[in-house]
């Protein structure tokens, strides 16, 4: 189990501009964390600027990355890392993660693509993790990530991450929707999958809504609520590792900012739940 500490605690959720006002409006809201998209708001002034520099003062903050770009081809984006550093420190971000995919070449492709599950893909994403964090100063934790296609596979995708991660020395952001989407995608079994993770590398985690497709095909969008197979593997993820911490995404599609909570008061429901239990097999390990 993990038992590790943790850059934050409870039950989180993305910040978005069209909720700003909500949240501001009621400070008594049952969010324990917030994460945002440094890439979004790196060089934000005015209105949404000084909110966010007031809610950073007031609330933890997680920062997930869209551009990094940690497979790609291109050299990484040297004057980005140095904006993105003084950002973290400004807002006193808590954890840094970012997708371990690719999203650029001479210019940004304006989606996540997969890096090939290969030895050689290994060797060169965790070289590149490494520099990101000396550059930074400090760990970042990757994210499994959705995928549709696996050009050039080698490798099983549980295989490929573990050993980036080991490779780097970095962390895990463990995204249970993209677990249970790449099950049914690609035909595995979630809980084996998730069985196999190194559990002391996890830092957190994320959940989401998703898209049918069809039967044996499922997109990842973030803009619909969570579905009980992902909560039920959720609870898994607890049963597996102990109480982590774990953050609801919504980009699309965005309700009130009730019914979010709502959402974020089902992962701390579900917290709860196996709060005794792990602090019982803790005890008598």
């Amino acid at each position: 189990m993990n038992t590790g500490n943790f850059p934050v605690h409870g039950a989180g959720l993305g910040l978005r501009r069209t909720l700003m006002r909500e949240v501001a409006a009621q400070p008594g809201n049952t969010i324990d964390f917030w994460e945002i998209a440094p890439e979004n708001w790196i060089g934000v002034g005015g209105f949404y600027g000084k909110k966010l520099r007031i809610f950073t003062e007031q609330y933890p903050f997680i920062c997930h990355g869209l551009s990094l770009s940690i497979g790609g081809p291109s050299p990484l984006d040297e004057a980005f890392l140095h904006r993105l550093k003084r950002f973290l420190k400004t807002h006193q971000i808590r954890c840094y993660s970012e997708h371990l995919s690719y999203c650029s070449d001479d210019s940004h492709l304006y989606d996540l693509l997969p890096i090939p599950f290969t030895e050689e893909a290994v060797r060169y994403v965790a070289g590149r993790i490494r520099r990101v964090q000396d550059f930074l100063g400090q760990r970042i934790a990757m994210e499994n990530v959705s995928y549709y296609a696996a050009p050039g596979k080698r490798m099983e995708e549980i295989d490929f991450l573990k050993e980036v991660l080991e490779e780097a020395d970095c962390d895990l952001l463990l995204d249970v929707n993209n677990v249970y989407v790449n099950s049914v995608n690609h035909c595995y079994d979630a809980e084996t999958f998730l069985r196999q993770l190194p559990a002391q590398r996890i830092r957190y985690i994320h959940i989401a809504g998703h898209y049918n497709e069809a039967e044996d095909l499922i997109v990842d969008t973030h803009g619909a609520d969570v579905i009980d197979p992902v909560w039920s593997l959720l609870e898994k993820t607890y049963q597996f590792f102990g109480i982590i911490p774990t953050l609801l995404e919504r980009d699309f599609n965005i309700p009130a900012f009730e019914k979010l909570e709502q959402e974020v008061k089902q992962i701390q429901h579900i917290q709860s739940k196996w709060q005794q239990p792990f602090e019982h097999n803790i005890q008598h390990a």
